[in-house]
């Protein structure tokens, strides 16, 4: 197999005319995010809101084929995957400057939660956001993608605050090539050990992980949520990383399993309802995300009802990923 850069070179840069976008009918607004290597803007692209992600080119002439290679590696996957649970692409062009347009949600997960504390979220809200999320790394996985950088600054809540969408597909990967990659992935606190291990490889040998790095990465998004603390509270990045701990990765779930556990805390089984005037059995009502909107609680006091209390199942499978 060949280098990334020969997968996703300029001259290999074809995407379906319909998602390419011509770069004079963009009104760039102001900034609203920045990473390392890009910018977001919101703006309009043929009169509708959007955000603008600007992709900064490098300075040498390494830099310059590495941010190309994965500009075209983010396009390529935003234009084959479409899910309600992952950012809608609009288009992207790569001259005169690398630009991906998504649509325009509120802000990240991040500032909810930030603007939230010390209150923790309702455990149904915040049991509804986590299936948002575990349904959207299931359908990357369906299309043997990994996402690698789960973490609160990459998920968007919807205008309503109803639904959360994953976002920033920069350090995805498909699985098939993760071989050739190294820690070159998000923040300490969200990965999962083997990505970044210092443990010594023979000379030339790859480092080797697949997509149970994005159950380890949701499990402390998880715990994020439930809770409403930082990670690692008290700890610098670096730190975090040191504090994690190095179980089996095949011990982690994978995200359907993952979807059915959540499930099951919002929705128990419940016993059948036995009526004298005939044998009649009645199934609970399904959640919707409507019903999981219920009120925030003012303190992060235990969950009483039935429903706020997760299974000891769910959770000790999440203690034993992480």
């Amino acid at each position: 197999m060949g280098s990334v850069n020969e997968l996703y070179s300029r001259e290999e840069f074809n995407v379906e005319s319909k998602w390419l976008i011509d770069p004079k009918l963009l009104l760039v607004g102001p900034k609203i995010g920045e990473g390392a290597h890009a910018k977001v803007y919101e703006g309009k692209y043929k009169n509708q809101n959007v955000a603008i992600k600007v992709v900064h080119k490098g300075e040498t002439p390494e830099e310059i084929d590495k941010r190309e290679a994965h500009f075209g590696r983010e396009v390529a996957m935003l234009s084959r995957v479409q899910h309600k649970n992952l950012v809608k692409f609009m288009g992207a062009c790569m001259e005169p400057i690398m630009v991906i347009v998504t649509e325009l949600l509120g802000g990240t997960l991040r500032k909810y939660l930030v603007n939230t504390r010390p209150r923790c979220l309702d455990m149904r809200v915040a049991i509804g956001y986590a299936l948002d999320i575990a349904r959207g790394i299931e359908c990357l996985h369906s299309h043997g993608i990994i996402h690698r950088d789960l973490k609160p600054e990459n998920l968007l809540l919807t205008a309503d605050y109803k639904s959360v969408k994953l976002a920033d597909f920069g350090l995805a990967r498909e699985e098939s090539v993760t071989e050739m990659m190294t820690a070159e992935t998000g923040t300490y606190r969200w990965m999962a050990p083997e990505l970044y291990s210092t443990v010594t490889l023979r000379q030339g040998e790859k480092k080797h992980y697949n997509h149970k790095v994005d159950a380890y990465s949701f499990a402390i998004v998880l715990w994020e949520l439930i809770h409403n603390k930082l990670p690692f509270e008290g700890m610098s990045n670096l730190q975090a990383g040191y504090a994690a701990a190095f179980k089996d990765p095949n011990a982690r779930p994978n995200f359907t399993q993952i979807i059915q556990m959540l499930l099951s805390t919002i929705s128990p089984p419940q016993p059948p309802r036995i009526f004298t005037s005939q044998a009649a059995v009645l199934p609970p009502a399904s959640p919707g995300m409507r019903t999981l909107m219920a009120k925030r609680d003012d303190s992060c006091e235990t969950p009483t009802t039935p429903m706020e209390n997760p299974s000891s199942r769910f959770f000790f499978c999440f203690s034993q990923c992480y």
